[in-house]
């Protein structure tokens, strides 16, 4: 029956509601990863390093006691353990009530923040924006399961454009020559962002008649009936047979998961690797440079275009977002193939480890030269997103696929999590052997 092979009822129109969606998704977590040196000034009343001036020489520098590695933190375990939870239990649960959940999050986590008078309170609305952001992640990766290919690449265009409209936004409104709002103002300014994503997915995306929809003024009905999910996983469902026949013309799927639906979690895991090692990796050599070096990337006023400390930092997670934006946008145009993944890796840790460097040897003449580096360090890990979810999309059989999508976007939040991890000490010798602590 012809009319039944459709992923997207509404062509463009889906795509661009996967756009807006991905990018709202990742708004918050932006917001906080930017607002990274605001947020721990909380607690430093008294700095001979003035936040929104340049200093004169870096004999002047003085490091953060905590390290805006922390923020990473609190920024991504809880998104991990979601989408840990996600392949094994949140499953049973409808979309559209994991989207209630989603923009309850974000909500809170801008609210929170703004409220903040000190380091504590705030990282608790950081964790708020990253359960937001993780259970956002994995709800729309595996809708997109019951979609063309192509809302892969909007979700991924629209995730990178959170980087750059987020960091963009916050520096814009922070800037002391520009809008100069305070960090507070700014929060709360961004509670638009949830109303954005709420009212998308509601007027916006037209889903399958497949995908199951729960009745809020019926609570039973907020769990996927077992039927349906059986029916889900097996590809019994005519739509599901008809949409797997189409990808396999057009993707040429492979089974490179096995179709014994006994298989263990490890055993249905274990051919995801190859798709989730690389990915971890180079999300662990980017955000270790954002989250545990750039802060320490300081120039004095003669090499830093007179910019302050404070927008230094907010202009590199700035650059960094449009090298992402860019490559995620890309992806209809340059696509990478599997063994290349490997590659992309590599490029990232030597990345991780010239941009190390500097910030002990200050190599660097001029802070241009950096702003460059970091706009291809932001290129890399755009291209290694986009490119991994669309070849697992492409090479994982439709009975799969939601598996796959689910458990391989748990990679890049292990990789920044062992960033989190490794950023801490890493600032706090750096410091102790080059500058000091105020």
């Amino acid at each position: 029956m012809p009319q039944l092979r459709i992923r997207s009822p509404s062509g463009w129109g889906n795509l661009m509601a996967f756009w807006i969606l991905g990018l709202c998704n990742n708004f918050a977590y932006v917001i906080m990863l930017s607002s990274a040196k605001d947020i721990l000034d909380m607690d430093n009343k008294v700095n001979s390093t003035d936040p929104d001036r340049c200093i004169p020489d870096m004999s002047k520098f003085q490091c953060n006691k905590i390290s805006t590695g922390a923020v990473l933190l609190a920024d991504i375990i809880p998104s991990l353990i979601i989408k840990f939870m996600a392949p094994v239990l949140l499953y049973m649960l409808a979309y559209n009530v994991r989207i209630v959940f989603t923009v309850f999050l974000m909500v809170s986590s801008f609210v929170v923040v703004a409220i903040s008078t000190n380091v504590a309170l705030a990282l608790f609305g950081v964790t708020l924006a990253s359960f937001g952001a993780g259970l956002g992640e994995v709800t729309f990766l595996a809708l997109s399961s019951n979609f063309n290919n192509d809302v892969i690449s909007s979700w991924s265009s629209g995730t990178g454009g959170a980087g750059v409209f987020g960091a963009l936004t916050y520096a814009m409104l922070t800037e002391r020559t520009l809008l100069n709002l305070s960090p507070k103002t700014s929060l709360i300014i961004m509670l638009v962002v949830p109303a954005i994503f709420f009212l998308t997915y509601w007027k916006m995306l037209i889903s399958p008649s497949i995908v199951h929809k729960a009745v809020f003024w019926k609570p039973q009905s907020y769990v996927v009936p077992a039927t349906v999910r059986s029916r889900s996983s097996s590809g019994e469902h005519e739509e599901d047979r008809l949409i797997e026949h189409s990808d396999e013309e057009e993707d040429e799927a492979l089974p490179l998961v096995n179709e014994d639906e006994n298989l263990t979690l490890l055993g249905k895991v274990r051919p995801l690797l190859k798709f989730m090692v690389p990915l971890a990796t180079v999300y662990l050599g980017e955000y270790f440079i954002n989250q545990g070096l750039l802060e320490l990337l300081v120039f004095d006023c003669s090499h830093g275009f007179s910019m302050s400390v404070s927008s230094q930092y907010r202009w590199y997670q700035v650059l960094y977002q449009i090298g992402v934006f860019v490559s995620r946008s890309s992806s209809n145009f340059v696509l990478l193939n599997r063994r290349f993944l490997g590659f992309v890796a590599i490029l990232q840790l030597f990345n991780a480890t010239g941009i190390l460097v500097q910030t002990t040897q200050r190599f660097i003449p001029h802070i241009i030269i950096v702003f460059g580096w970091i706009v291809f360090e932001g290129l890399l890990g755009g291209a290694a997103y986009v490119n991994t979810f669309r070849i697992v999309h492409k090479e994982v059989p439709v009975a799969k696929r939601e598996f796959a999508m689910s458990f391989v976007s748990t990679s890049d939040s292990f990789g920044i999590l062992l960033a989190g991890f490794a950023a801490i000490p890493v600032h706090n010798i750096i410091c102790s052997a080059y500058y000091q602590f105020f």
